[in-house]
């Protein structure tokens, strides 16, 4: 066993408006992000189930290629994002949250989640 700090963790800068930091072991994956007003992460999905907290501002998700439905998750909400569904989600103000995903994604392991690096 290994005791982590977050304080320890290198801060990666993934685009001008999205920092994260990330912790993984075998089977699941815990990231801390933080991202500037506007900033939208495109539509996407991935096998890996996702559960996002938000800690501060507003974070609103669009699932399935619905531009029409939203869900905007306040200081203290969550949401559980099956594997391989459609999302993307848009930054209301500073936003920092949380997300776990199982497996961890590798994608964001081994740097090639363009979608966000734009």
């Amino acid at each position: 066993m290994q005791k982590i700090n977050w304080n320890n963790i290198k801060v990666e800068q993934v685009n001008p408006k999205m920092k994260r930091q990330f912790i993984h072991g075998e089977k699941i994956m815990i990231a801390k992000m933080e991202f500037e007003d506007g900033f939208t992460v495109p539509w996407h999905s991935h096998e890996n189930e996702q559960i996002t907290e938000v800690i501060e501002g507003v974070l609103r998700f669009w699932f399935d290629d619905n531009e029409n439905e939203t869900i905007d998750l306040l200081p203290g909400d969550a949401i559980v994002i099956p594997g391989n569904r459609r999302h993307k989600a848009l930054m209301i103000g500073k936003v920092i949250e949380t997300d776990t995903f199982a497996p961890p994604r590798q994608d964001w392991i081994n740097g090639s989640d363009n979608y966000l690096r734009k």
